[in-house]
């Protein structure tokens, strides 16, 4: 029958005692295992590694610095998120010794609509902790972490996880079934190569960060920015509180918002959004759930989503979710600017994109981009200025909600042209150096399903001519 994909396994050909679904015994993963095992050499994963165990299964307080703390979301094909992680303190990273991360261990995603995305942790983190849905891999000495990471991220490594990973509801892989992961030997000479592109591709990663985090700066020392601490009280009378904001929340009226609007009107500022505002703001969609694919149309949502790009999403809607599903799709130079959950996160599209974004994402777009270019004010978004006014008007909940209504009424700060020219050039160069690093990663990725398929010197040859 057409679009019939069915695999005849016998008995004895059953791989392990944890999965017998049909789905594990699909088409393109029996024939990826095959590809594989062709190999002259090929070893377990198990047997490769001296340690292997998941997060944390507490639910610690996050704190605004210390230990670098990885959610799901925070670990990339070959790089970690950094801009998604949390923080711990040192005691409680202590506490949790079994998750502590090092350089040199690998991380893999083991369930959720992040999972099977796998890193190294670098150099640059000297150390870290983790939350309960990401595993921990430490290898032995005589095995290159980079290699086995790019590996699992490759389609090879990709397609047995993904084939464990077959659940009723959402993927997920326990530990017990690492083990068996089939990971194919080759030379030294392919694992320094591989090491090599990846580091130099977390170096660039690094440094994309330095720049914006340069820029943050720069926008800062320019305004005038003052260091604001949370000590300080503040008593309002009722016709300078409630009666003229209708909020009772005391973290409202805390001084230090003070601060920043007495610093923001010494400079030419213009409200966000409404008649007279920056930008227009458009609503997306929220489709709920049960609209979720396993392929269609992108569908992008806040975890997906930072100041640096767009993860490709796990999530996918059908094309006719909406009548004139082309009118969804985001334009170049559109801000997305999240309101819900994280709030507060600015990203402008640098083209225009096939996606669907999540009601949890504003469509912003810049009305006279001869005042306002459009990269200044993604910084402004990002930076203290606005994040503090997203604090102000979400009251610092759990689950942060921002309304429409009061991002309308952001306060931004208008520089001249030639400083937002010089702040928005750093920000583009930043980006530059971001897609320098993540074309890195697929060449590495695509080098080691070369060696598998066509062998360890072409592989090794394509990818010299490639980064060199």
């Amino acid at each position: 029958m057409d679009g019939l994909d069915f695999q005849e396994i016998n008995k004895s050909e059953l791989e392990n005692e944890f999965t017998i679904g049909a789905e594990y015994y699909g088409k393109k993963y029996v024939e990826s295992v095959s590809v594989v095992k062709r190999q002259a050499k090929t070893i377990p994963l198990g047997q490769m590694w001296v340690l292997a165990t998941d997060g944390d299964h507490g639910s610690p307080d996050y704190q605004e610095s210390g230990v670098l703390y990885l959610l799901s979301e925070c670990v990339k094909e070959g790089y970690i998120e950094k801009s998604k992680c949390r923080y711990i303190t040192e005691a409680k990273n202590r506490e949790l010794k079994r998750s502590c991360l090092h350089p040199r261990d690998i991380v893999v995603t083991k369930t959720g609509v992040y999972f099977g995305k796998s890193a190294v942790i670098p150099e640059s983190i000297p150390e870290a902790n983790t939350i309960a849905h990401v595993g921990k891999i430490t290898l032995k000495p005589q095995y290159n972490p980079y290699y086995v990471s790019t590996f699992l991220n490759c389609k090879y490594g990709y397609y047995q996880l993904r084939r464990r990973g077959i659940k009723a509801t959402r993927p997920e892989i326990k530990l017990v079934e690492f083990p068996d992961i089939i990971v194919p030997e080759f030379s030294k000479g392919l694992y320094s190569a591989i090491e090599s592109t990846v580091q130099t591709a977390n170096a660039l990663y690094d440094e994309a960060g330095n720049v914006i985090n340069q820029s943050e700066q720069m926008l800062m020392q320019i305004l005038g920015i003052p260091q604001i601490t949370d000590t300080a009280v503040s008593i309002k009378k009722f016709s300078d509180s409630f009666a003229k904001t209708g909020r009772l929340d005391s973290e409202y009226y805390h001084p230090k918002f003070d601060v920043l609007f007495d610093t923001l009107a010494k400079f030419p500022n213009m409200q966000l959004g409404g008649n007279d505002g920056i930008v227009d703001i458009k609503k997306s969609i929220e489709p709920g759930s049960e609209a979720y694919k396993d392929e269609g149309i992108p569908f992008v949502r806040v975890s997906d989503v930072s100041k640096y790009g767009i993860t490709a999403p796990e999530i996918y809607l059908s094309y006719d979710v909406v009548e004139n599903v082309d009118a969804l799709y985001p334009k170049k130079d559109t801000i997305l600017f999240s309101k819900d959950g994280s709030v507060g996160i600015a990203y402008k599209l640098e083209r225009d994109e096939d996606i669907i974004t999540s009601g949890a994402l504003l469509h912003l777009t810049v009305r006279n981009t001869s005042e306002i270019l459009p990269d200044y004010l993604t910084l402004v978004l990002n930076s203290t200025v606005v994040q503090m006014q997203a604090e102000r008007d979400s009251n610092g909940a759990i689950i942060q909600h921002w309304k429409p209504s009061e991002i309308e009424n952001v306060i931004v700060p208008v520089l001249d042209l030639e400083k937002q020219k010089e702040l928005s050039e750093m920000i583009q160069k930043s980006f530059v150096l971001r897609r320098q690093s993540k074309q890195l990663l697929e060449y590495a990725k695509q080098a080691v399903e070369m060696a598998i398929e066509q062998g360890e010197d072409a592989a090794l040859a394509w990818l010299k001519d490639k980064v060199e």
